[in-house]
């Protein structure tokens, strides 16, 4: 899959091809269309989703600690598909090593950097920003939601810790992309997030 999304993304600038066995798990979400609320949908689609990707078995802390390790501290930076797959590598090696029988390094990468590319590079740019890449990882990853919810608005939040309309904006549209591309947008308000914004901040002065 790597080698043919770079070829692809070389020679025509554009790619929509898919790792088969991501092909199978989105086909197979199928028949989860017979759930009825869109929240309990959205949560079995999502669940489904990250023990295909393994993320299911990553720590909050190890995630931490290999992008500290990449030095992926600027998140407006964009990452081409090999500084992607570096990253990818590392976290699966990592958890290879707690979970040697469920974890597939290569199968792994191949699959999570095909899904990065689905929700973040609608473009077909071969490009996605590391605030991206920690939203959808950490979103997925193990770990208490208090948690996940303090590390991701800390990455867009400014030195003091305080959060802007435009920098709550740009984390609930990096959030949202999520359910989008699995097709349960909608029911939590499309991607348009100003009204969301809006009603964050309605009563701040």
């Amino acid at each position: 899959l790597r080698e043919t999304l770079q070829n692809l993304l070389h020679e025509q600038q554009t790619t929509s091809w898919d790792h088969p066995k991501m092909t199978q798990l989105f086909q197979s979400m199928d028949d989860l269309s017979h759930v009825r609320f869109s929240a309990y949908r959205t949560a079995m689609k999502s669940r489904r989703l990250q023990k295909a990707l393994c993320l299911d078995l990553l720590e909050l802390s190890i995630a931490q600690s290999v992008f500290d390790q990449h030095k992926l501290t600027h998140n407006g930076q964009l990452l081409e598909i090999p500084g992607i797959i570096n990253c990818l590598s590392t976290i699966y090696r990592e958890l290879q090593q707690v979970h040697p029988d469920l974890v597939n390094v290569p199968l792994c990468v191949d699959l999570c950097l095909n899904w990065l590319l689905k929700v973040y590079d609608s473009d077909r740019s071969g490009k996605v920003q590391v605030l991206s890449m920690k939203i959808g990882l950490f979103s997925l990853s193990k770990g208490p939601l208090k948690d996940k919810y303090k590390y991701l608005f800390a990455q867009v939040a400014g030195a003091a810790g305080v959060c802007n309309q435009r920098q709550l904006a740009l984390l609930l549209h990096n959030s949202i992309q999520i359910p989008h591309q699995l097709g349960e947008a909608a029911a939590f308000g499309g991607r348009n997030m100003e009204p969301s914004v809006r009603s964050c901040f309605q009563n701040v002065s």
